[in-house]
């Protein structure tokens, strides 16, 4: 029999605690495919889920021959489930989603219509978000718009994960093996074609958001201190600022003791001068330490996830 002409597309899905939203974002996202003219692969990658997402899984699995299961050894991050999705990919085109059914199923087709017309990268722009706090919205605004600044490459505004990647696009992030990817930053970094379509964000269909806010900024200062050299300058620029105080106190404590002859011994000054000068030092270690420590990280032969096991492979 002749094989299909159709393309073949990828969508890769990360999964961490997510049982009861799995059921009903497979049937939205089987919906959605159903009306596009592609074959289909479904990677779930299982990040080291606590509750029963990698039973419902294998359930989805036993009742569709195209769904593929990535089981990490242990909860490696979002960022990592999604470069193992991404280079276990066979498509032709690769969708990255996230399950939690914030992003629509549905707008796959609005992705691949832009596919069709050559773009090699379209990502979704969120222009509202639905279920989200004001502090969530206008953090996550002012978070996009800082980067974009800061970094020395073209990141598109209110972009998440959720986007399409041309086959060309995920050859050249597969060799990529940072040990703290950030995915949307490396599909900017990479180049090629890019477009983007608005998307509007819905709420969760079940469950809790599993970003808590510290996992929130971890994942902006990845952003930062990945596609900028800024807080390094900031390091520096503190340091003038810090040495130039203490130029003018010193000149001033020489002024009142040597011509005035008015100074009052204690340990005032001294305090705020040392307490000043220590805190500029520790921020300036701090920002270099985490530059350091990337590169310690990066230098180490680890891998970058660790599979249990692979469902739906030969």
């Amino acid at each position: 029999m002749p094989q299909s002409t159709r393309p073949l597309l990828s969508v890769v899905a990360p999964v961490f605690n997510e049982e009861s939203v799995i059921p009903e974002f497979h049937s939205r996202l089987s919906s959605a495919l159903a009306k596009l003219d592609v074959e289909a692969e479904i990677l779930f990658i299982n990040d080291g889920s606590t509750d029963g997402s990698a039973a419902a899984l294998r359930r989805t699995r036993e009742k569709d021959g195209r769904v593929k299961i990535l089981d990490f050894s242990r909860n490696f991050g979002h960022q990592i489930a999604v470069k193992a999705g991404i280079d276990h990919a066979a498509g032709d085109a690769v969708v990255v989603i996230d399950s939690d059914l914030q992003d629509p199923p549905e707008a796959i087709a609005d992705l691949l219509a832009k596919w069709r017309e050559g773009y090699e990268v379209v990502y979704a722009v969120r222009h509202s978000r639905e279920g989200e706090g004001w502090l969530k919205k206008w953090t996550a605004s002012v978070y996009y718009r800082l980067l974009r600044r800061l970094s020395h490459i073209d990141l598109p505004l209110d972009a998440g994960d959720f986007r399409l990647l041309d086959r060309v696009v995920v050859e050249a992030l597969r060799p990529i093996r940072e040990k703290n990817p950030y995915i949307r930053g490396l599909v900017s970094w990479v180049g090629f074609r890019q477009t983007g379509i608005p998307i509007q964000r819905q709420a969760r269909y079940a469950g809790r958001t599993k970003y808590s806010w510290r996992r929130m900024l971890k994942l902006a200062w990845n952003g930062i201190t990945h596609f900028s050299f800024l807080p390094l300058q900031v390091c520096t620029w503190v340091g003038f600022a810090a040495s130039l105080l203490c130029l003018a106190w010193i000149a001033q404590a020489l002024w009142v003791s040597l011509v005035l002859k008015t100074a009052v011994s204690g340990w005032t000054s001294i305090m705020v001068a040392v307490l000043f000068l220590g805190g500029a030092q520790l921020i300036t270690l701090g920002i270099l330490g985490s530059y350091v420590g990337r590169n310690y990280e990066e230098s180490r032969s680890r891998p970058l996830y660790i599979l249990r096991k692979k469902e739906g492979w030969p």
